[in-house]
């Protein structure tokens, strides 16, 4: 009896075991395939009832196209769907001049939030700030609301007003602003020139085509008045093409240096970018500076030189925007712009969601914060809007003091030249 016992154990045991065999490759497809059959045929049943059920009609472009957007929208924050107008739109973007408030914009954390303010632009002076968060846009609630039709509210024709609402959630504050639209045009390199001392300074905003050309000429100019240190100022940069990216940041690492590598799902989406400059600039002492509004590719630009020792990166943690998104155009002139891998520093690290951490973190001094808690008087407030709006002088423009990210960079190159220049004798 106890063997009969065992033997059907035995038995029942290998016929499970059977059972429990993976499937087969062959099999496996078969199962996904019968499983996308019966979830389109889900999505074509649903479709059938809106059109034929719904209190108003709707076309079934409006409805396919709806069902897209919900689609992209609940993959990642960077993923959308884009349909004929908003695809021209972002081909409009990469000629560098559109119309706009001029802020960098994303999805983090399930709110719209600005990535950074570009320079000189309205949402620049009227305040805006990094990671500020935008709650309402002309009143209405961002709620559930898609990047593309943010980016389709906050344009417009230049001179008309946006009305914004943003939780600034730094100073635990909600603010009202009110900014007029222009024309917005973009300026890669906002400023090159020695601060003192054969320091050369260099401001960077943005990523462009000719940028890498520009960037050849400032740093030329710079030697030529006897630069023998640099100080890349990297600081709400928001990115842009990443091949201007590489271009830049081979020009201070060695020929066949891996600058960024990228990894997907696919083996064509695993990537390794590699320097290709024959002279690089490998002796000049540098100092990069970031911030939270340092995104992409500057903070390709700053991690890989991070890796590679190269360069003192200096400011505070960056914004943590490492994803690849590939635009893949479509039948009907729509098209989707898909994540399809994330970015790697030289040194394996993940910048999507992470960001860069400075090697000195230096906190960004408001300019008046000695005098925060003084009540000012009329006279001193039209004081303080003619000091902004007057022209900088040569002169003025040489006083870096007031940016106490800027002095602590000058002050690291000084200490680096010091040692140098002791550690020969």
């Amino acid at each position: 009896m106890g063997k009969r016992i065992i033997t059907i154990i035995i038995l029942l045991a290998l016929v499970l075991g059977v059972y429990s065999l993976p499937l087969s490759a062959t099999e496996k497809r078969k199962q996904d395939k019968n499983e996308l059959f019966r979830q389109v045929a889900l999505f074509s049943n649903t479709l059938a009832v809106i059109q034929s059920d719904y209190v108003d009609e709707v076309t079934y472009r409006d409805l396919i196209y709806g069902a897209l957007r919900g689609m992209l929208s609940s993959l990642d924050a960077h993923s959308q769907f884009m349909d004929p107008e908003t695809y021209n739109e972002l081909k409009v973007d990469t000629e560098g001049r559109f119309g706009g408030l001029g802020m960098e914009i994303t999805i983090k954390d399930g709110l719209l939030t600005v990535i950074t303010p570009l320079e000189d632009t309205p949402a620049w002076k009227a305040g805006i700030k990094a990671n500020d968060r935008i709650v309402k846009i002309n009143d209405e609630l961002t709620r559930d609301m898609t990047l593309s039709d943010a980016v389709k509210k906050l344009r417009g024709k230049p001179g008309e007003p946006v009305n914004l609402t943003i939780l600034r959630e730094s100073e635990r504050k909600i603010l009202e602003f009110k900014i007029v639209r222009d024309i917005i045009r973009i300026k890669d390199i906002k400023e090159a020139r020695i601060l003192e001392d054969r320091i050369g300074y260099i401001r960077l905003v943005e990523f462009r085509e000719n940028t890498p050309k520009d960037f050849d000429s400032a740093l030329e100019d710079l030697r030529k008045k006897g630069m023998d240190s640099l100080i890349l100022d990297l600081r709400n940069n928001p990115g842009g093409l990443l091949e201007s990216a590489v271009k830049i940041t081979e020009k201070f690492i060695p020929k066949g240096k891996v600058i960024v590598s990228t990894k997907g799902r696919r083996s064509s989406q695993k990537t390794e970018l590699s320097s290709r400059c024959n002279n690089p600039i490998q002796d000049m002492p540098m100092v990069v500076l970031i911030n939270d509004g340092s995104a992409s590719g500057s903070e390709i630009l700053a991690a890989c030189l991070q890796d590679y020792k190269r360069a003192i990166i200096v400011g505070t943690k960056s914004f943590g925007k490492g994803s690849v998104q590939t635009v893949i155009p479509l039948a009907d002139g729509s098209a989707l712009r898909l994540t399809t891998s994330k970015y790697f520093t030289p040194l394996g690290r993940e910048i999507h969601g992470k960001g860069i951490i400075p090697d000195i973190v230096v906190e960004k001094e408001e300019e008046l914060e000695p005098e925060k808690n003084k009540e000012l008087k009329p006279q001193d407030i039209f004081e303080e809007i003619e000091r902004k709006e007057k022209p900088l002088k040569e002169e003025q423009k040489q006083d870096y003091h007031l940016d106490n990210q800027l002095r602590q960079a000058v002050d690291i190159l000084k200490a680096i030249r010091f040692y140098r220049e002791n550690l020969a004798k």
